[in-house]
């Protein structure tokens, strides 16, 4: 967001680093007893992390996650991600970029194949509503080992977002040199949901965690996809970046219907970043 500030200013962007440190919410089990039967909850998580933004578009940067009320280990994932984005044409913004997911062993956090992400976005803002389109993949193995018995699960989750968007730009507003964007918008999640992951394309808790079935020692377990390719959720987002100085502040609240699983009322979950570059 700050990159997309300082294009709609036509400001000269700078390398810096970015220390951040956030708060949010991470799908857990509820219970000491991982019962499949029962639905995944929501539990706070802080999550400090350090970034490298070069001037061109590149950048790179690792972030780790550390659950409150756990059950077991707290530490339960560490991303590495890498990636680019273009900012630099006031019609269109664009990027991709890659994630590798570290999990720890936690009897909290479902176990997952979905060990990879390949994510990618375009928003057009030549109009006063920007139309956006996401498109994000994940793929990975899952590996278990008990008295000698190895098993792999291997799995995939592909995920379309259609996005609508205005960013409203503030500055100057308590004469500090400040500035904010607030972006609210509305997206449509479509994909497929077969695996507990940490994918960039929204988690709305349709999806439940699946147990690994079988034995045999170095067996691997390629399960068929259970979910097909399907309208997911719907939901309301408010984006806030407020930049003052070196500090930036990114508060989030989302309002979703899912369209699938056990419970599709309408939820809602919170996110927030403070970050001090340099």
């Amino acid at each position: 967001m700050e990159k997309q500030l300082d294009s709609l200013l036509q400001k000269q962007q700078r390398s810096e680093v970015m220390i951040g440190a956030g708060y949010g919410n991470n799908p857990a089990y509820g219970s000491k007893v991982n019962n499949f039967d029962n639905p995944i909850v929501l539990k706070p998580y802080l999550s400090p992390s350090v970034s490298y933004y070069h001037k061109s578009g590149w950048y790179a940067g690792v972030s780790s996650y550390y659950l409150l009320n756990s059950i077991g280990q707290p530490w339960f994932e560490w991303d590495l991600t890498a990636g680019y984005d273009y900012t630099k044409n006031r019609n269109f913004l664009t990027g991709i970029s890659y994630t590798r997911y570290l999990f720890n062993d936690s009897s909290d956090v479902p176990g997952t194949p979905i060990k990879n992400e390949l994510f990618a976005y375009f928003y057009y803002r030549k109009w006063w509503i920007e139309p956006g389109l996401s498109l994000d993949y994940g793929w990975g193995t899952h590996t278990t080992s008990a008295t000698h018995i190895r098993e792999s699960l291997r799995g995939n989750d592909f995920n379309l977002i259609l996005s609508a968007r205005h960013p409203f730009m503030f500055t100057g507003i308590f004469g500090l040199g400040d500035a904010c964007i607030l972006t609210p918008s509305t997206n449509v999640t479509l994909g497929t949901a077969n695996y507990y992951s940490n994918l960039k394309a929204p988690q709305y808790l349709a999806r439940e965690p699946k147990p690994f079935k079988g034995k045999g020692s170095g067996k691997e377990l390629n399960f068929e996809d259970h979910t097909k390719f399907e309208a997911r959720a719907i939901d309301i987002t408010v984006n806030c970046s407020y930049f003052l100085n070196h500090f930036t502040i990114t508060p989030s609240y989302t309002l979703f219907k899912p369209f699938t699983g056990n419970n599709q009322n309408v939820m809602s979950y919170f996110t927030t970043r403070l970050y001090y570059s340099f």
